[in-house]
């Protein structure tokens, strides 16, 4: 069955909530023929992740998605800026992330005679409680219903965003030496044989400091690509330098840095295949890194009063399951000084005496994860659970 599905995403932070709806609205379309509208209020940030959009057109068509200029206030929503019709509510409406949708929209709800299925998509979150709260419904006003939809990593959640041919692809990659090599020399890249190639996406980072202090004192060469992200100005500081050129590279001690252009996300995961660690940030790229089958590092979103550290320790509690007494504590001990501003030198130095064991693991975690259902399939057959 062919349904029109709404999503809407309001750009809170960088690219986190624009990259989930984005991947999520293409699979939709790609792999399960639905018929997919993405409302985003912040076109700039869509524009970097899908360079081919124009980010002065309020309607485009983009991999078989209509993406929808969302214009925030008073005035009727409109399918365009020049349409006198108010718009359609869809067969599934899709909040992402807590974001309210527009009073009108919800009146066109109200007004079709086969009611929509209105969707609370979460945020990520590998807490006890997630898998009993997902799919439950919340009465609205005027005879409305809305389910929270949780992903998660467990069964009895919505699972995690991952396409169909995902894992082939990655594995494909990684083993083919001249495949990651051409990728690399594409964005300029040209790692020693001996050198350790880290990525690194953040958010500003008390810590980051005395990581890359310790890396440069290390025995192992590593080599540091860093895409364009809030981090570089800290970088730029670390380095002494006042900008960062994408073109260049900088030495000190055993640690090479370069800056690397935004990337697309299809490149960004190429890169996340290519590097044997993978620091990352927010949620998109977390699990991307994941899918990578390679060590992370996360940085989770800061919230209030430490919120975040009970999500991120209900993470590793999960994650760690399967490791060594030795490797689960050093893993957690670098998780925690990462996102708590901590000195980075012990735990950096107790993960490398581990690395083998963290190696074999993340890759069999991808592959335990991989056997749940993913959210653009859970997704559609929640829809027809409904009917």
């Amino acid at each position: 069955m062919r349904a029109s599905w709404d999503i809407f995403c309001s750009v809170i932070d960088n690219f986190g909530d624009i990259g989930v709806t984005w991947r999520l609205a293409r699979q939709l379309v790609a792999e399960h023929d639905q018929s997919v509208r993405l409302w985003i209020d912040d076109l700039q940030s869509f524009c970097r992740l899908c360079p081919e959009a124009n980010d002065q057109d309020a309607l485009q068509l983009h991999q078989g998605v209509v993406v929808q200029h969302w214009v925030h206030g008073s005035a009727p929503l409109r399918c365009a800026p020049q349409s006198l019709s108010p718009v359609k509510a869809a067969d599934v409406v899709i909040e992402a992330f807590g974001c309210q949708l527009p009073e009108d929209y919800i009146e066109a709800m109200v007004q079709r005679t086969r009611p929509s299925l209105w969707l609370n998509l979460e945020y990520l979150s590998a807490e006890d409680w997630v898998a009993g709260c997902h799919g439950l419904p919340s009465l609205q006003p005027r005879g409305l219903q809305k389910y929270f939809f949780f992903p998660g990593f467990t069964q009895g959640t919505g699972g995690l965003l991952r396409e169909a041919r995902l894992i082939e692809q990655r594995r494909r990659f990684q083993q083919s030496p001249v495949a990651r090599q051409h990728f690399l020399n594409t964005l300029g890249v040209f790692p020693q044989n001996n050198s350790r190639l880290v990525s690194l996406f953040s958010y500003e980072n008390k810590s980051l400091f005395s990581w890359l202090d310790t890396l440069a004192a290390a025995t192992q060469a590593s080599h540091l690509l860093v895409p364009q992200g809030r981090i570089v100005a800290e970088l730029q500081e670390w380095l002494g330098v006042k900008q960062l050129s994408e073109k260049d590279q900088h030495q000190r001690g055993a640690l090479k840095v370069q800056l690397l252009p935004f990337l697309s996300q299809p490149d960004y995961d190429r890169l996340l295949w290519s590097c044997d660690l993978n620091v990352v940030r927010g949620e998109d790229s977390f699990i991307r890194a994941q899918w990578a089958a390679k060590p992370l590092l996360w940085h989770i979103y800061p919230q209030q009063e430490n919120a975040h550290m009970e999500k991120l320790d209900a993470f590793l509690k999960i994650y760690c399951q399967g490791l060594s007494q030795a490797t689960g504590s050093a893993l957690q001990a670098q998780w925690h000084a990462w996102n708590s501003g901590q000195n980075m030198a012990q735990s950096e130095q107790a993960l490398r005496q581990v690395w083998p064991e963290l190696e074999a693991h993340s890759d069999a975690w991808c592959t335990q994860l991989s056997s749940q259902i993913n959210i653009s399939t859970a997704l559609v057959q929640f829809f027809r659970k409904w009917l």
